[in-house]
């Protein structure tokens, strides 16, 4: 299966893109390839157009992405265009996820045959440094099960039928549901959850207290 660093769009409100913020010493990025490797994963690349992510020893596929937040939570353009196209079972990782070791093995090791969706889900864990729920990964097998998604997606859209932008939980409530299911509630158990202190990065101050729930893993 190829694996995907999902590192694309414009986060106009960072200086440093959030996937290249050092996590103990170590960019995110670089962190998640290391224990990707470790897991035994090779076929690694990053999707992005930025220069700054050719410095870590795999490819980086360029594409069109016309993702951005100019300001939090305020985003423009379609969020299922960060999929880098592929025609072959596919991992999409989420680049600006900080993993804990037991969250991203969970991920590599997941077995379907569709698409399986994996993000946080509450009840919480204890570590877990949030109070809403964040997504982390895609797994595709059916990649024109995907296609057709991000068609309905953007077809939902124009037609008003979502009550925000759509991001990573309409594009999951369509394929899991359909283009006629509920497209703005979020199932809890229709995904795969991941409670740990695994989290995303929405600004730099979080890191340091991510890195002190980290050491209890």
């Amino acid at each position: 299966m190829k694996t995907i660093i999902m590192c694309g769009g414009n986060y106009t409100s960072f200086d440093t893109p959030r996937q290249l913020l050092p996590f103990k010493g170590e960019p995110i990025i670089k962190r998640t390839i290391r224990m990707l490797r470790e897991l035994g994963v090779q076929d690694i690349s990053i999707s992005s157009n930025d220069a700054r992510f050719e410095l870590f020893g795999v490819p980086v596929l360029h594409h069109v992405n016309t993702y951005e937040t100019p300001e939090y939570n305020r985003c423009k353009g379609y969020w299922c265009e960060c999929f880098y196209p592929t025609d072959v079972p596919t991992l999409y990782i989420f680049g600006d996820v900080v993993f804990s070791k037991n969250a991203l093995r969970t991920i590599v090791e997941y077995q379907g045959s569709d698409i399986a969706f994996f993000g946080s889900a509450p009840p919480f864990s204890r570590l877990y440094p949030k109070v809403w729920i964040e997504p982390f990964a895609f797994k595709v097998w059916d990649t024109e099960h995907l296609k057709r998604a991000v068609k309905d997606v953007k077809a939902l859209r124009q037609a008003g039928r979502f009550r925000r932008e759509p991001i990573a939980w309409e594009v999951w409530n369509v394929i899991s549901r359909g283009a006629d299911g509920d497209v703005n509630t979020i199932d809890y158990n229709s995904y795969v959850n991941i409670n740990d202190w695994t989290c995303d990065i929405d600004k730099p101050e979080e890191i340091p207290n991510l890195e002190y729930v980290s050491q209890f893993e």
